[in-house]
C-alpha cells in the first residue's frame, strides 16, 4: 500500500483506547450503575414509572430540593478536591469521614463561643470555618507524618484516624463538660446546643424556599484555585513528580516526605471545611453520626473524577442529587435508600475494574 493510500485508510480505534478516555469511562460506569438500579427496582416490584417520578421529585421537584442537593454536592466536592490533591502525589486519602468529624467539632465549638458569635464583618462564621480547616489539616497531617517518618500506609492511617474522629464526636456530645447541651431531663438528646444565627453560613438568596448557602461560591472559587495549582504551580509540579517517581523526584531535590505531609494536610483541610459547611450551613447542631457517610461518598467522587477538578464537580453534583432522590424514593415509593449506595458501589467497581484491565492490557503489550 502506498503512503497516500495508507493516509486515506480509515483509522481503527481499539476498545481499550475508547474506554481509556477520561470522560467516557465514568459516563459508562454511571450508566451501567443506573441501569442496574432500574433492574433492582423492577425486582422489588415497584412500578418503574412511580420510582422515576419520586426520583425526579426528590432531586429536581422544586427549588428547595435543588438547593438542598447543591448544598450536599458542596460537601462532596470539597472532600473530592482534597482527594485528588493527595492522589496527584500517589497518596490515597480515605479519611474524609474523620476529617469532616473533627472539622465539625471545631466549627461547633467556635460557633458556640459567645466571643466569636459577637464578631463583626462576617468573622462570626469565618472564624469557625478557619478553625475547622485547621482541625482537618492537623488530622490529615498526622497521617502524612506517619507516612513520611515511619512509612505507614496512608490508606490504613487515614481510615483508622476516621474511627477515632467519629468517637471524638460521640465523646463531645455525650459529655456535659464538652459540647453536650445542658441536660434538663434523662430524655435530653446527646447533642450540642444550636449554633447562633450569627455564625451560620449566609444564603445566596433571601428566598426561604431556596436555602442555598454561600458554600456553593466557596467551593467554586476553591475548585478554580485547585485546578490552577495542579496544572500551573510549582507545588503542583512537585506533587506530580513525587506521584510519578518518588526516587527520581528525590534525586531532583524534591523531598517526598514533605510532599506527603503537605498533601495529606491539605486534603484534611478540605475535609475539615466540608464539616464546617455541614454544621454552619444546614444542620446547626453537632450530634453523633452527623457526617452520615459524606466522607466515603466524597472518596467515591474523587475516584470517579480520575484526577480532574471538573470531574470532581460533576461527580459531586451527581451524588448530591442522588442522595436527595434516594431519600424521596424511600418516602414516596418505598424503595430502600440503600439502593443509592448500591449504585455508588457499582460505579466504583466499574471504574476500578476497567482501569485494572486497561493497565493490565497496557503492561502485557
Amino acid at each position: 500500500m502506498s503512503l497516500a493510500a495508507a493516509s486515506r485508510a480509515p483509522r481503527r480505534i481499539s476498545v481499550g483506547a475508547f474506554l481509556a478516555h477520561p470522560v467516557l469511562l465514568p459516563i459508562i460506569a454511571v450508566a451501567a450503575a443506573l441501569l442496574l438500579g432500574l433492574l433492582l427496582i423492577v425486582a422489588l416490584g415497584t412500578p418503574v414509572a412511580e420510582a422515576i417520578e419520586a426520583f425526579i421529585r426528590g432531586a429536581f421537584g422544586n427549588s428547595y430540593s435543588v438547593a438542598v442537593s447543591l448544598n450536599r454536592a458542596v460537601v462532596l466536592a470539597l472532600v473530592g478536591l482534597g482527594f485528588i490533591i493527595a492522589n496527584r502525589a500517589n497518596l490515597t486519602n480515605v479519611g474524609g469521614e474523620g476529617q469532616i468529624a473533627v472539622g465539625g467539632i471545631a466549627a461547633t465549638a467556635l460557633a458556640l463561643n459567645s466571643v466569636v458569635a459577637g464578631l463583626p464583618l462576617g468573622l462570626a462564621f469565618i472564624v469557625p470555618i478557619i478553625g475547622a480547616v485547621m482541625a482537618g489539616a492537623a488530622w490529615g497531617g498526622i497521617a502524612g507524618v506517619l507516612k513520611a517518618r515511619v512509612g505507614t500506609n496512608e490508606v490504613i492511617s487515614t481510615l483508622l484516624l476516621s474511627f477515632i474522629a467519629v468517637w471524638l464526636v460521640y465523646w463531645s456530645v455525650q459529655s456535659v463538660n464538652l459540647l453536650r447541651r445542658p441536660m434538663t431531663s434523662t430524655a435530653t438528646l446527646p447533642e450540642s446546643l444550636r449554633i447562633p444565627a450569627e455564625t451560620r453560613l449566609p444564603y445566596v438568596s433571601d428566598n426561604p424556599a431556596f436555602p442555598l448557602t454561600i458554600g456553593i461560591i466557596i467551593v467554586s472559587v476553591l475548585a478554580v484555585i485547585v485546578a490552577v495549582v495542579l496544572a500551573r504551580s510549582v507545588y503542583g509540579f512537585r506533587l506530580r513528580a513525587v506521584g510519578l517517581n518518588a526516587v527520581a523526584a528525590a534525586r531532583a531535590g524534591i523531598r517526598d516526605g514533605r510532599i506527603a505531609i503537605s498533601a495529606l494536610a491539605v486534603a484534611g483541610g478540605f475535609g475539615g471545611l466540608a464539616g464546617a459547611m455541614m454544621l454552619l450551613g444546614e444542620q446547626h447542631v453537632l450530634k453523633n453520626g452527623f457526617s452520615s457517610g459524606y466522607g466515603f461518598d466524597g472518596l467515591v467522587v474523587g475516584l470517579l473524577a480520575r484526577g480532574s477538578v471538573v470531574g470532581v464537580i460533576a461527580g459531586a453534583l451527581l451524588f448530591g442529587f442522588l442522595r436527595s432522590a434516594g431519600i424521596t424514593m424511600e418516602m414516596l415509593a418505598g424503595i430502600p435508600s440503600a439502593l443509592v449506595d448500591i449504585v455508588q458501589g457499582v460505579i466504583v467497581l466499574s471504574i476500578a475494574g476497567a482501569a485494572f484491565l486497561l493497565d493490565r492490557r497496557g503492561t502485557s503489550r
